[in-house]
């Protein structure tokens, strides 16, 4: 489903500013594949996450999703291939619009528009029946603006939009940072259900190590720009936290922040 082949990045090249973030990247993601991605800060998740996203462009190498070259496509045209959680709960919806006008929108994704009237009600129950599965009451609530939720409510309503329109990869973004313990495991047993009932890719980056060997069938550790460790299946399931952290310790790489979140 997504291949990425000797994909190096630095940003601010030549300048005293200049920071090497990934050395010759490569990675095979499954059809079905939910990796789960641990590193520390600078180690380089994210700017492999923005560079499948077309945030950013690699300085060399490809980027190949379900056999297409996307390496060098626009962030919007990726749009219609790829979902996307945010670590701000606020990035994945638009506040002043309601949530139906929200999930209309993600309904509608790399689609072409029309001048046909918005929402119809075949597919306002389409909402409700998906709302109903967050357990949130937002299946009620159809017509209220997004604002006024909560961070976890907004979460859940990103997640399930970013899912409404099957994508071929799904990329989470330390979806749960910012969210208190009893919500964030909500919105991943949520992320979990999701995946699962609808066979998704999912690239899931997170600082929290229990999460990471939790959920997914493969768990991929990045340092200074570079997966130095890839784990799967039965090992995978007998992985406990203090390994990774032994891991950390041996490659310099341990901080308050890993040691704290876990």
């Amino acid at each position: 489903m997504l291949e990425i082949k000797n994909v190096s990045k630095t940003f601010n090249p030549g300048t005293i500013t200049e920071k090497r973030a990934l050395t010759n990247i490569n990675l095979t993601l499954n059809d079905g594949d939910f990796v789960t991605v641990i590193g520390g800060n600078g180690a380089g998740k994210s700017t492999l996450l923005n560079l499948i996203a077309g945030v950013h462009q690699p300085d060399s190498g490809h980027i190949l999703l379900d056999g297409k070259d996307i390496t060098y496509k626009k962030e919007f045209t990726r749009a219609k291939y790829l979902g996307r959680v945010f670590q701000d709960p606020m990035m994945g919806t638009a506040a002043n619009m309601e949530i139906e006008e929200n999930l209309a929108m993600a309904y509608r994704r790399g689609k072409k528009r029309s001048l046909l009237w918005g929402i119809k009600r075949r597919e306002r129950e389409l909402y409700r029946e998906k709302l109903a599965l967050l357990d949130l009451g937002l299946e009620t609530r159809l017509k209220s603006k997004v604002g006024l939720l909560s961070g976890g409510q907004r979460q859940a309503l990103t997640l399930l939009m970013a899912t409404l329109k099957k994508p071929d990869l799904l990329l989470l973004d330390e979806h749960t940072a910012a969210l208190d313990p009893k919500t964030a495991a909500k919105v991943l047993e949520l992320t979990e259900q999701f995946i699962r009932q609808d066979h998704l890719t999912a690239f899931m980056v997170t600082h929290n190590m229990r999460h990471a060997i939790q959920y997914g069938n493969r768990l991929i550790m990045m340092m200074k720009g570079e997966i130095i460790y890839e784990v799967s299946g039965e090992e995978k399931k007998n992985l406990k936290v203090e390994d990774l952290l032994n891991k950390f310790g041996a490659a310099g790489e341990l901080n308050d922040r890993m040691v704290l979140g876990n």
